[in-house]
């Protein structure tokens, strides 16, 4: 493995520990030919797309979409780093974002189908390189793969002004993996918990001599099924992209994606008596199926699409970003009907055997088409210094969807299976959302003060065939200020705003959420320490959010507001052990779905030596949540009890091999993720055990 580091030689151990094995090995083109050698990393400038070691990162691009220091940025970034992603074992993205700070990765407990993430308190945006994934709902793209990623940025609070669309939490950024220069190889193997079994590979390089083109390749095959019954989680992808460079000023990345799941819906949604309240047939177990053996959730994505800079002169730079993704999602699947009587049984009121159960029998097909252009401008107009960014940004989704429902029952404390309900898919008027954007930011710095200022406008347009389209314009903005002291401090008030015009949700349209939000915090980085603290509180107000009261029943709020406090620090204590920490305070409007007012968690991992023999790694991590209970609706849900979780990674490296055992969940908490006021409980990822082998070569 090749890595540069200004830490000693056992810092050869932290290439990462886990199931998903080495990646961040083979991201890294820069100076070293074997792990255990170490080249000085000081003179090197991280970019906000580079690969990093360990756990803290210094630049992003997600909050201004220039590359930038976290420490001159006046708004709240988490970045998961790759090591972070191999340390902790993250098998998904809401694993990766277990320990971030304003985050509750797993909003809805384990889903074969879909990541569940909020922050702040809101259900977020996810893009892919700067460019967003999909509108609505979760059936319009595919779970990404952790392995094809570098890094994860996690924006907290809205973002309208730079992209345009998006909710007021604020938006997770995933950064592909790009070709590095320097020949850099791995396969991988994993064996794990419900008979995971895993290949993969990660390859990159020069193409040629002088590093004019570059590539890199990454391959994906897996067989598991998961804790619930009947319920997959297979999947084969494979990421290609291609680099040319030209010059030094001139850089295009071609980028394409297959990636094919076979799965099913691990959401049974059971009713509360029967999981977290009291039934006379006893509690019903995690891994209860209350479907038909047949059902199934399987998705198809395709995508294409390229990253391109030029430098004019040290002044000017022009990027443009593309992509075209085509999803498809062929879905059966029964859920249970806790809704119709609130968390009771409906079809059996007096034995609570009998559960009635929805079929719902889809096919979704999506097209989104998005680019963003845009051009910097570096310069000074006395002594201000400016980073200028002047930008347009056009999306287009189109959207087929043909379903049939069906309604029957189960026993499901003795389920029979093989009744199988026979439903027709109907086509639904085809929906299409078309988005444009203009955009301009500067940011300015002046002595110790960092500023930003920005502002925007959109005009979108959503339509079901055969109605009238529906049109919306909105302008955001933005400002912020931060002042640097020498000692480190950095403290900084922000305000932004956010809008977003609502997908078209089975035939329906909706109007646009609109948002906004103060900020006021404070970011540490202690000189010669490789760490990182930040604080913020923060006052954010949201109208016509849409709830959920029962699966495919939509409604819209008027104004909700969340008030929060969150706290969280990275990086390393020393040169072999690195540390993360967090706790999140959230004070939620009764109108929205709730989660726990506290979280917190905290994780280390230690490199050592075992009789002089060094590549040794340990590592353990806790995450806490309080308890809560969901008041949304106008209802009050149970109250679901607060939970520790603990996680673990022990590891062993040498110059070709890397080998990784991860154990989440390590003492097999049985826990609740959420109860909604609705009437359905979602049961939390129960223990799970990935051990790991990497070859690189």
């Amino acid at each position: 493995m090749i890595r540069t580091t200004s830490r000693s030689k056992h810092r050869a151990a932290l290439p990462a520990a886990l199931a998903f094995l080495s990646f961040q090995t083979l991201a890294q083109g820069t100076n070293a030919t074997l792990p255990e050698v170490r080249v000085d990393a000081s003179s090197e400038r991280e970019s906000a797309v580079s690969p990093v070691i360990g756990y803290r990162a210094k630049n992003a691009a997600t909050a201004t979409k220039t590359d930038t220091p976290l420490a001159e940025t006046p708004q709240s970034v988490t970045i998961v780093t790759r090591d972070q992603m191999v340390d902790q074992g993250a098998i998904g993205i809401q694993d990766a974002l277990g320990y971030a700070a304003g985050v509750r990765s797993d909003a809805y407990g384990f889903d074969a189908r879909t990541d569940s993430v909020r922050v702040r308190g809101s259900d977020v945006d996810v893009y892919l390189d700067g460019l967003r994934q999909a509108y609505g709902y979760y059936t319009s793209t595919t779970r990404t793969e952790p392995y094809t990623l570098e890094r994860l940025e996690v924006l907290r609070g809205p973002a309208g002004m730079l992209f345009g669309s998006g909710t007021v939490g604020g938006i997770v950024n995933m950064v592909s993996k790009r070709p590095q220069i320097e020949t850099q190889r791995e396969i991988g193997v994993q064996i794990g918990s419900f008979g995971r079994k895993q290949i993969q590979a990660d390859l990159t390089g020069a193409l040629t001599a002088d590093g004019e083109w570059s590539y890199r390749l990454v391959a994906l095959q897996r067989k598991s099924d998961t804790q619930v019954d009947f319920v997959p989680d297979d999947r084969s992808l494979i990421a290609p992209s291609l680099t040319w460079r030209p010059s030094a000023a001139t850089s295009l990345t071609l980028q394409a994606l297959w990636q094919k799941d076979k799965s099913g819906s691990s959401s049974q949604f059971l009713p509360w008596e029967g999981t977290i309240l009291p039934n006379p047939n006893g509690r019903l177990p995690v891994s209860r199926f209350i479907g038909e053996p047949g059902d199934h959730y399987d998705s198809e994505r395709k995508s294409f699409g390229w990253l391109f800079e030029h430098k004019f002169d040290d002044t000017w730079t022009v990027r443009q970003n593309f992509r075209i993704a085509r999803n498809q999602n062929d879905g059966r699947y029964h859920y249970g009907d806790a809704f119709s009587v609130p968390g009771g049984w409906v079809a059996d009121p007096a034995g609570k055997r009998l559960l009635g159960r929805y079929l719902d029998s889809s096919l979704t097909q999506t097209t989104l088409a998005a680019i963003d252009n845009h051009v910097e401008g570096r310069f000074a107009t006395g002594a201000l210094q400016h980073t200028l960014l002047a930008g347009a940004d056009f999306s287009r989704q189109r959207q087929d969807v043909a379903r049939g429902f069906g309604v029957g029952a189960i026993d499901a404390y003795a389920p029979v299976y093989g009744n199988l309900e026979d439903v027709e898919r109907t086509a639904l008027p085809r929906t299409t959302q078309r988005n444009a954007g203009l955009y301009l930011q500067d940011q300015i710095k002046w002595g110790a003060w960092n500023f930003v200022a920005g502002l925007r406008h959109d005009r979108t347009t959503a339509g079901v065939d055969g109605g009238a389209d529906q049109d919306d314009s909105a302008t955001t903005k933005r400002l912020g200020a931060m002042y640097r002291l020498a000692s480190g401090w950095s403290p900084y008030v922000s305000y932004a705003e956010s809008f977003t015009p609502q997908a078209a949700r089975l035939g329906r349209s909706f109007r646009p959420l609109r948002g906004e939000q103060w900020e006021a915090g404070v970011k540490y980085e202690p000189a010669g320490r490789a760490l990182a603290f930040n604080a913020a509180v923060y006052d954010l107000r949201e109208k016509n959010r849409i709830n959920v009261p029962q699966p495919n029943v939509y409604d819209q709020l008027g104004q909700t507001k969340t008030r929060g406090l969150e706290l969280e620090a990275r990086g390393s204590l020393g040169r072999d052990l690195d540390v993360i920490a967090h706790y999140t305070y959230t004070d939620l409007d009764r109108q929205i779905e709730g989660l726990p007012k506290n979280q917190a968690s905290v994780w280390g991992k230690y490199r050592f030596a075992i009789a002089g023999v060094t590549g040794f790694s340990a590592g353990a991590g806790v995450r806490w949540m309080g308890s809560f209970r969901d008041t949304s609706n106008d209802a009050i849900g149970p109250r679901i009890p607060g939970v520790a979780l603990l996680d673990l990674v022990l590891a062993y490296e040498t110059a070709k091999w890397r080998y990784a055992l991860n154990v989440n969940n390590a003492t097999d908490k049985d826990y609740f993720s959420t109860c909604l006021s609705r009437g359905d409980c979602w049961f939390g990822s129960r223990r799970n055990v990935v051990a790991s082998a990497t070859y690189r070569f």
